[in-house]
This record gives structure tokens, C-alpha cells and sequence, in this order.
């Protein structure tokens, strides 16, 4: 028997699927949309820093950009708390503030919070009565400074300490060490032979403090007042030797590393 015929199945008709282009209108409240949402984490939440000094190597490096928390140590509002989360500074903390000398903002470590008693012997800090543990911290080379290595001290020796927190100083030690006032941070550089902070110029008050460094979102190599190895001539280099200079001008394993 002879199979019979099957009848071409019908031809399949694709379905058009169109796109759907946005509209002027369209298009602008998106973008509108996009700057509301930036300008409200800039404001409230983040902003952009750039280290300019080493007082915070190896933490923080000369050349580093960070996003900082405005918002973990500022609550807004009831509403603004609910959303973003709220936290009491504590020691250990890096910290952005306001600062009137040198810069209109600095980064330090908070080592005493208020109430605490602080003491520096031969560069350690001891947070009452006990010597902190600080694997953050670093000693670069620097000349003996008696009133940096031990504090507070009880003879004025660098023209570097701000007068009137000298005398300050004087009416908060207690048994060779310092009281924290209400309301006031003591801090330091992480680089502790090469910062300029508390020991020189006083406490930080709490309304002064802003913010708390994220991340790391882009390094640029900087040279330090503290690097080892300097150029030593200016010989002309080979065109490999400018490509590989090129190629390394950031830091890429910095990038996007959570500070803390």
C-alpha cells in the first residue's frame, strides 16, 4: 500500500514585536528622576573624598578616592532614621569632620570616646588602663618627638601643639592620663609618627563629625612624604618602560576595597 501524501504544513508567520521608543517627555522625566535619586544620596547619603596626605597610610593612601556614609552617624528625622541605618560612634571608628586648620575636613581613627582615659607610652595607646590592640596601626621612620611617643606630656616640648589645647590638657589629666570629655572624640592618624591630630590640636566634638569613609572607588599612585624609594635620575626610558608606567598609574587592587 502506498502511504498517502501528507498535505506542507502551513507556513509559520512570525509575530512582530515592537519596541516601544520613549517620548520626549518620556525621556526627560527619566532623567529628571536619575538627578533627584543623585542628588538625594549625595546630600544625605554619600560623597566623594580624596586623600591628600599620608596621616592614614596604610589604611588610607595618598591618591585614594572614597564614598563616605554621611548619613550612619547623622539621623535625619524620623523618616530618613527609618530608612538608613544609625549608629553611635565607637572606638576603632574612622571618622570624617570638620576641622578649621588645615583643611575644612580631615579623616582620623577615634581611639577614645567620652569618658574614656587615655595615655601613650613609647608610641602605644592604653584606653583605660588597658593597651589597645591595633593591627591598623603603622610607624613610619620619623625623629624622636617626646610629646608624640608619650602623652599626654607633662612639659611643653613641640611648637607644633596648639597653646590653648595645651592648657586645656593640663585641666583634664588625671594620674598621667587624659579624660574624654562629654561630647568630644580623641583621635588619631593610623600613620602615628606622621599625622597631625588630637595630641596637637585637642578633641573632636561630636556635631563636627560628618561622616564614615565605605570604600575605596578609584587610587591614583601618589607619591608619599614617607616612600622609600625615590627617583634617583631622569634618564629618558624605553617605550615599554612608558607603557608599563602608563598601565600602572592606579592602584586597580585598591578599587572598590571596603575601608575600615
Amino acid at each position: 500500500m502506498s502511504t498517502p501524501a501528507q498535505s506542507p504544513a502551513p507556513p509559520q508567520h512570525k509575530s512582530h514585536v515592537w519596541e516601544h521608543l520613549p517620548t520626549v517627555p518620556e525621556a526627560v522625566a527619566s532623567l529628571l528622576r536619575t538627578v533627584v535619586v543623585a542628588l538625594f544620596l549625595l546630600t544625605f547619603v554619600v560623597q566623594p573624598f580624596l586623600i591628600p596626605s599620608e596621616s592614614m597610610e596604610h589604611t588610607l593612601l595618598v591618591g585614594d578616592f572614597l564614598l563616605v556614609n554621611k548619613q550612619v552617624f547623622a539621623p535625619g528625622g524620623k523618616l530618613l532614621g527609618q530608612m538608613l541605618p544609625y549608629r553611635q560612634i565607637r572606638r576603632g571608628d574612622i571618622v570624617v569632620f570638620h576641622h578649621p586648620e588645615p583643611h575644612p575636613y580631615l579623616v582620623k581613627r577615634v581611639v577614645g570616646i567620652p569618658g574614656d582615659r587615655i595615655r601613650i607610652e613609647d608610641g602605644r595607646v592604653s584606653v583605660n588602663g588597658t593597651v589597645t590592640n591595633e593591627p591598623y596601626a603603622a610607624f613610619e621612620p620619623a625623629a624622636p618627638n617626646l610629646f608624640r611617643d608619650n602623652f599626654p606630656a607633662k612639659i611643653y616640648t613641640d611648637p607644633e601643639v596648639d597653646p590653648d589645647w595645651w592648657k586645656q590638657m593640663q585641666t583634664l589629666t588625671r594620674d598621667g592620663e587624659l579624660v574624654v570629655p562629654a561630647d568630644d572624640y580623641f583621635v588619631l592618624g593610623d600613620n602615628r609618627n606622621h599625622s597631625y591630630d588630637s595630641r596637637s590640636w585637642g578633641f573632636v566634638p561630636r556635631q563636627a563629625i560628618i561622616a564614615r569613609p565605605l570604600v575605596i572607588y578609584f587610587s591614583v599612585r601618589h607619591p608619599s612624604s614617607t616612600d622609600l624609594q625615590q627617583a634617583t635620575d631622569d634618564r629618558l626610558g624605553h617605550d615599554r618602560e612608558l607603557t608599563a608606567r602608563l598601565a600602572a598609574f592606579a592602584r586597580w587592587k585598591r578599587i572598590f576595597r571596603v575601608v575600615h
